[in-house]
């Protein structure tokens, strides 16, 4: 729903609101209990297969199925956490003392932290690519400036240029660290280079160069985002410069802060000892087999570990850019309130969809130039983001989908803009209805939204097995029982019995959502309006 249309959105009946909670509340709470149930019931199977860890607490399993969950929650134990903190001291301390320093003191350490864990080589790798593309930049040719970048990019699909990459290294996981560096810092050299094209610094070339090294190389930034564009940054920075530190304010914000990150982190750890979501989407057995609920669980559980995830990640690297007097982007916003494409991701990764708008959606023409212009701008932006996280199959599809999802809302969005069906809908809906009627058509849009997310979280089989159990059989396989070795089907009783208890499970379903989406109305996520 559109940003404008939230407001004029008439309120229900609080009989009717209060229904909607229960059902969503229900919907979910329920749906995670039956997955939960399911996870304990196969727990021997799966740590058979899939190797379960020692969980937090004595007698506890953990999944470890996650790689980035996994990736990260290692690397912070072992550096991240030490250089972060190290990094807050500094900046502490340099506010304090030097405010005027603070920038080319933290420019330093973000080196040296950077080499300490990427190593001399993995830093010169990054070097290399600012040093090229800080050359190029100085033509002030945008496009030579996109090349130059691809390309730099496109170093993170050339085998043999890997296979070197990955001897300098002796565990998997600092060459991934590299590979992340390197494609994060790809986005801040094209901000870099196109910001320079079109309106340069007042400076000459060693400044603009140390900027650039700051920028890129800014400690909490630096490996995972989020994404601030260049602008952004040294506007900030350079007004911030000057500026001296409270400390009972600074020391009020980061005990708040760290305390919400802290209750963040717990509650992903909670739902990867609770819930087995990951492992049991890696397993196709366990995924044909899933009761209905339990299935639905495993959607909801999937996503929702996701943002929760993200509010860890891009969490404790925002607390330390707003010490640094930088604005760093919002973060991301619960999905279970999404019910678009184009609230999804004007809203969850915020600094992501700023630089897309900014570099590639505005300067293709935007909506400036008619609807033609705007879908080819869209795409390319999408198919910027699937190349960028690696150009996979199922990315292609994710990617294909929300530009689909995106088109038709706006397609929708223009359809009820027009005076013939606005005037329609003025005359025959009262205001309560338009609210309803806009949350049955944001219920199909949800449905295609929480399908692309699963695609782009657990890949082609997982989005096609819901695509198939969902959407195209309205149930799941008929349930088997094992005998002497063999499965054979349930009995005809039995199978009339599991076929009601289904079409029961879907129209809920369906009840669920459409009152979730009624109950989100007030949030602004962007998509129809009337």
């Amino acid at each position: 729903m559109a940003s404008g249309s939230v407001s004029r959105l008439a309120a229900l009946p609080r009989t009717e609101i209060l229904i909607y909670w229960i059902l969503s509340f229900g919907s979910h709470f329920y749906s995670f209990y039956q997955l939960h149930r399911f996870s304990k019931e196969h727990k021997a199977g799966l740590e058979r297969d899939l190797q379960l860890e020692p969980g937090l607490l004595p007698g506890l399993r953990r999944d470890p199925a996650d790689f980035e969950w996994s990736f990260w929650t290692e690397w912070s134990r072992k550096s991240l956490l030490w250089s972060l903190t190290g990094h807050a001291l500094l900046s502490i301390s340099t506010g304090l003392f030097i405010p005027k320093l603070r920038v080319p003191v933290l420019l330093v350490y973000g080196l040296l932290a950077a080499g300490g864990v990427l190593g001399l080589k993995g830093v010169c790798v990054l070097l290399l690519h600012l040093g090229l593309s800080f050359t190029v930049a100085q033509l002030r040719r945008p496009a030579l400036c996109w090349a130059c970048s691809l390309l730099s990019l496109s170093t993170l699909h050339i085998p043999s240029l890997l296979k070197i990459q990955r001897a300098w290294y002796d565990t998997e996981e600092e060459y991934y660290l590299l590979l992340f560096s390197v494609a994060v810092c790809g986005l801040r050299i094209i901000s870099f280079s196109l910001e320079h094209c079109w309106r340069p610094l007042e400076a000459v070339g060693v400044v603009q160069l140390f900027w650039l090294l700051s920028y890129s190389f800014y400690h909490p930034l630096f490996y995972n985002g989020p994404i601030i564009t260049f602008k952004d940054y040294t506007q900030q920075m350079r007004r911030s410069a000057g500026e001296t530190f409270s400390v009972d304010g600074v020391l009020r914000y980061l005990v708040l802060r760290t305390g919400r990150i802290v209750l963040w982190w717990l509650t992903a750890e909670y739902m990867i000892h609770a819930m087995y979501m990951h492992a049991i989407q890696a397993n196709e057995s366990y995924l044909e087999s899933l009761p209905p609920w339990a299935l639905g669980g495993l959607a909801l559980a999937l996503v929702q570990f996701f943002y929760v995830k993200y509010l860890v990640l891009f969490g404790l690297p925002s607390m330390l850019a707003t010490l640094d007097r930088l604005s760093p982007p919002a973060l991301p916003r619960c999905v279970s309130t999404m019910h678009s494409f184009t609230g999804m991701w004007r809203h969850f990764d915020e600094g992501l969809y700023r630089w897309l708008i900014r570099y590639i959606y505005v300067p293709l023409g935007g909506s400036r130039y008619g609807p033609a212009y705007k879908a080819l701008a869209t795409g390319l932006a999408f198919g910027f983001v699937c190349l960028w996280h690696g150009g996979h199959d199922y990315l292609q599809y994710w990617a294909l989908m929300n530009w689909a999802g995106v088109l038709v809302e706006t397609a929708l969005k223009a359809l009820f803009a027009t005076s013939v069906v606005e005037s329609f809908i003025e005359r025959t809906l009262s205001a309560a209805m338009k609210r309803r009627g806009l949350a049955l058509l944001s219920g199909g849009s949800t449905a295609m939204l929480i399908l692309s997310n699963l695609l782009f979280l657990g890949g082609t089989h997982v989005g096609r097995l819901f695509w198939k159990r969902v959407f195209v059989q309205g149930e799941p396989p008929l349930p088997w029982r094992a005998h002497a070795g063999l499965l054979r089907p349930a009995s005809a009783q039995w199978r009339s019995v599991y076929r009601r208890s289904i079409r029961l499970y879907m129209a809920l379903t369906l009840l669920c959502v459409f009152a979730c989406v009624c109950v989100c109305m007030k949030y602004k996520c962007g998509g129809f309006s009337v």
